[in-house]
């Protein structure tokens, strides 16, 4: 852990004051220098595959607002693209696959491709950890293995029907699919942190989707599996998980994967998050990206509620899910202020 850097403090689980902050989708389409950046690129997934432009969206957000964590600019469904799965960005869809739903499909996910297509994602951590500010810390992510799986079954973004019914009528071939992609995110986590990545996050965006029991058989179990791999592949880099709309299910959560720090939703209630989650797992976030949207004294009231109901513990100031498009840079400008005043 270098000195200094505050978000590695806090998940080293010690309580910093005023907290550490970054945002989900903190470099996007609310920058006028990220939409140009877009225009350069031509499309999506370029932008993220060319290192000199996904470095340059990475930092931006550091450099325009001071915030103490850059977190790399790629997206999660490049892992499946990089295990041979064809995949597109459609204007007003986002990601889209062929849907998958054979065991044939799952066996041709072929891990040995992983490393040479990511290798310019590799190459845009070293270079952002070349450029970045002493004070920051980077962090490199992967989508949980359930969320690629509903993005891969059903082929795109919606209500994952198509994986919804899988997991209760074929569970043995979702399960599959989940192993494949729990065996393929360790090794690309443990790469990214190899590159220079300095903490690591699971973004499980539709885990609440799951009832109880299926929650604990394919989203805290793989979850699990990838923290006690990472341990012995990248020891000391310490592990963030965001289990999208987990409601009750958080507290097991925290409990049983030995995650440093956990995600809170929009609609997680702070004060609730802190007892059912174990001191020693940090908290991160969670403003409401439309208090971030609105400004004034919305996001000044509810930024202060978070943060005074958390301090004293380990946390993270983050939003409760990304910032929103629309978002104006000024009152991310505003909120930054707002929490190093505090």
């Amino acid at each position: 852990m270098e000195a200094g850097k505050t978000l590695l403090r806090v998940l080293s689980g010690n309580a910093v004051w005023p907290p550490p902050l970054w945002l989900m989708r903190q470099a996007g389409r609310y920058l006028p220098e990220y939409r140009a950046l877009r225009e350069r690129a031509g499309d999506f997934l370029t932008l993220c595959t060319t290192p000199e432009l996904a470095a340059e969206a990475t930092l931006q957000p550091v450099r325009r607002f001071g915030l103490d964590a850059a977190i790399l600019f790629s997206d999660i469904p490049l892992l499946p693209w990089a295990l041979g799965r064809p995949l597109a960005y459609e204007e007003g869809k986002g990601p889209v696959f062929p849907p998958l739903r054979s065991a044939g499909e799952v066996a041709a996910l072929d891990p040995a491709r992983l490393r040479g297509a990511m290798a310019p994602v590799l190459e845009t951590i070293r270079a952002v950890r070349r450029e970045l500010p002493a004070s920051a810390a980077l962090i490199g992510f992967g989508g949980g293995p359930f969320t690629l799986a509903c993005y891969l079954v059903d082929g795109g973004a919606g209500e994952f029907l198509a994986t919804r019914r899988m997991a209760r009528e074929e569970p043995a071939l979702l399960g599959a699919l989940i192993d494949r992609l729990t065996e393929t995110t360790v090794a690309w986590l443990a790469a990214q942190a190899e590159a220079g990545a300095e903490a690591l996050m699971l973004f499980d965006s539709w885990a609440g989707l799951l009832p109880p029991a299926l929650f604990r058989r394919f989203v805290i179990a793989p979850t699990a599996r990838i923290v006690s791999a990472l341990r012995e592949l990248a020891p000391g880099v310490p592990l963030i998980g965001f289990p999208r709309l987990a409601g009750l299910m958080l507290g097991p959560y925290a409990s049983l994967t030995g995650l440093d720090a956990v995600g809170l939703d929009t609609v997680a209630e702070p004060e609730i998050a802190a007892a059912v989650v174990p001191a020693k797992v940090a908290l991160q976030g969670n403003l409401d990206p439309l208090a971030l949207l609105a400004g004034g004294s919305a996001l000044a009231e509810e930024a202060r509620t978070i943060a005074l109901a958390l301090r004293g513990r380990p946390h993270i100031f983050n939003l409760g899910h990304g910032v929103l498009p629309e978002t104006p840079p000024a009152h991310v400008a505003e909120l930054a202020r707002l929490v190093r005043s505090l």
